[in-house]
């Protein structure tokens, strides 16, 4: 076989032909171009543990690089007894006690879900240089223990720019966006010369500015990243085209896309099709698609999860049916569950619940959540309420702590005036202490993130927030506007159910925007749940009543309101 020449360097020792242990570089060349390899579809059918093998049969020792190679290539649950099958033959050679062994022992069973293990390494070792920290670091925010990793960061003796990196894309990882953004202000407030942010961490900070949609926080890190003179190549590219789609720029993110020219790779372009199709701009992620094909451009999974999402949110049954059908015959690629999930989901609210039922069942895998969620979604708008207590008795099952499931199935019950079910569930819910994640939502203004809760009055400009919401909700019923009380799922009378609507946090959000923002500047918000129809009907009346651009982005989609009218086109 081929190996690529840029495995090793030519200055490397081991290519002098003096070299003592000339055969061993040989097998450990062949280990590592096997790793390498296995990456790619059309990989190898060899592992590389059976290139070691063999290895040792012909009787080659290994030596301090064979098994950083060969541990890179146990990276599920499932290999974690062959890395410890490994770890044995490296306590055999007498090679434990090399810091690059150590450091990809601990990254092995962080790799195979066993932190356990990676702590006892990390541990045994007498003085952990820099990558040993950085690894353990990693292993502790793949295991979700945030707060212990922030320990280790603050009592390592020294740090590089790959431990704030770990620590930012960690962070990210974990859902704590605004944590990922204070530190890298930390960092560059120490001033460290040595210490620069790198594209890897700019891609840390643009991710977490984009799950928060602060559009200005983002601008600032791309300032950043040009006044550093970071080149911006396909990975930072991509991280600003995903940063920008989510703040809700898409012709940023176009124009970021555009000035990749013509060396884009795949998830340059899936990145610029599902930033598209969160816009619900389906006709140009096909359009896009086709391009990429053109261009000789091979698609990934990935690639085709974006383009579900277009279908989804475009109501392109025929073209989703297509793609599913190509993705497999075309470009081999297995369907995973998030496929199958979009395709119900496609199904689904399209009003097509058989065949959404029909994909549940011819599934290769069980059904989760997420695909159940979809069928549920699907079942309530169309008003198959038997299909709705279907999904949600699953949903239960999978997920007996699930607060959404539990308030769908309540709400379901309210929809149809069944008070006496909601109250069971409600109970049953406080019995087994689970809660209702309440709405959420976020504005930025100012370069500065304001977070409202759906009643919120703990904002120190709650009364002036309460007075510009009462303004503006009195100039659209002048304009003709009913809040839709049937969106209010509890037993109240109609008074206590308008009241309750007035206060959801987008409509929270909206006042401060109307209050610190000057006429005609575009207002974003971004909502952790599903905007409801009512604020959806508000927010179309203050756009074209208040001449405002708003851009809101619930927990599916974005949502453009112009001149009375919203993107979706009601479809959501």
């Amino acid at each position: 076989m081929l190996l690529p020449t840029r495995l090793i360097s030519s200055t490397h020792p081991t290519l002098h032909f003096s070299h003592p242990t000339l055969e061993s570089f040989l097998w450990n060349t062949l280990i590592r171009a096997h790793v390498q390899a296995r990456a790619q579809p059309t990989g190898p059918t060899h592992s590389p543990i059976s290139i070691f093998v063999r290895m040792r049969f012909h009787g080659v020792q290994p030596d301090f690089h064979t098994f950083p190679f060969l541990l890179q290539s146990f990276a599920s649950p499932s290999l974690l007894h062959l890395g410890r099958s490994v770890h044995a033959q490296i306590l055999r050679f007498g090679l434990a006690i090399d810091p690059f062994v150590q450091t990809s022992l601990i990254s092995m069973y962080s790799s195979c879900g066993n932190l356990g293990y990676a702590r006892q390494v990390f541990d045994e070792i007498p003085q952990p240089d820099l990558p040993s920290w950085n690894s353990i670091i990693n292993a502790n925010f793949q295991a979700g223990l945030v707060d212990m990793a922030r320990n280790l960061f603050a009592v390592m003796p020294e740090r590089n720019v790959i431990s704030w990196s770990c620590m930012i894309n960690g962070y990210v990882r974990c859902g704590q966006y605004k944590e990922a953004l204070a530190l890298f202000r930390e960092m560059q407030m120490l001033g460290v010369n040595d210490v620069r942010p790198n594209e890897f961490t700019m891609s840390g900070v643009l991710a977490a500015c984009g799950r928060l949609g602060a559009l200005e926080h983002g601008k600032w890190a791309h300032a950043y990243i040009d006044k550093c003179e970071m080149p911006v190549d396909v990975v930072l590219g991509t991280a600003l085209i995903d940063m920008y789609a989510k703040c809700g720029s898409v012709e940023k993110a176009r124009w970021v896309f555009s000035n990749l020219g013509p060396n884009k790779d795949v998830m340059a372009w899936s990145a610029m099709i599902s930033g598209l199709a969160m816009h619900g701009l389906a006709e140009e992620c096909v359009g896009l698609f086709s391009k990429m094909i053109n261009q000789g451009v091979r698609p990934n999974a990935v690639t085709f999860l974006a383009l579900f999402c277009a279908c989804v949110h475009g109501g392109l049954v025929s073209e989703g049916k297509d793609y599913l059908r190509r993705m497999t015959e075309d470009y081999s690629i297995i369907p995973t569950i998030q496929h199958y999930g979009c395709m119900v989901d496609l199904y689904g609210r399209a009003g097509l619940i058989k065949e959404a039922w029909n994909v549940v069942k011819s599934m290769p895998m069980e059904p989760d959540v997420l695909v159940w969620g979809a069928l549920l979604s699907g079942s309530r708008m169309h008003g198959d309420i038997e299909t709705c207590e279907l999904a949600l008795k699953k949903l239960i099952e999978l997920e007996p702590t699930n607060s959404g499931a539990y308030v769908l199935l309540s709400n379901v019950y309210a929809k149809r005036g069944r008070w006496e079910d909601v109250r069971h569930v409600r109970d049953l819910m406080e019995t087994m202490g689970i809660k209702k994640v309440p709405g959420c939502s976020l504005i930025e203004v100012g370069g500065v993130l304001h977070e409202f809760f759906v009643g919120d009055d703990s904002h120190p400009e709650t009364r002036q927030i309460h007075m510009m919401l009462e303004e503006i909700l009195e100039r659209l019923k002048v304009e003709g506007y009913v809040g839709n009380t049937k969106e209010v799922l509890l037993d109240l009378d109609e008074e206590g159910k308008e009241l309750a609507l007035s206060l959801h946090s987008e409509k929270l959000a909206l006042a401060y925007g109307f209050l610190k923002t000057s006429p005609g500047t575009p207002i974003r918000i971004v909502k952790n749940l599903r905007i409801c129809r009512d604020c959806h009907v508000a927010i179309k009346m203050i756009s074209k009543v208040f001449d405002r651009e708003i851009i809101v982005r619930d927990c599916n989609r974005f949502h453009h309101f112009t001149q009375g009218l919203c993107s979706c086109r009601d479809y959501w």
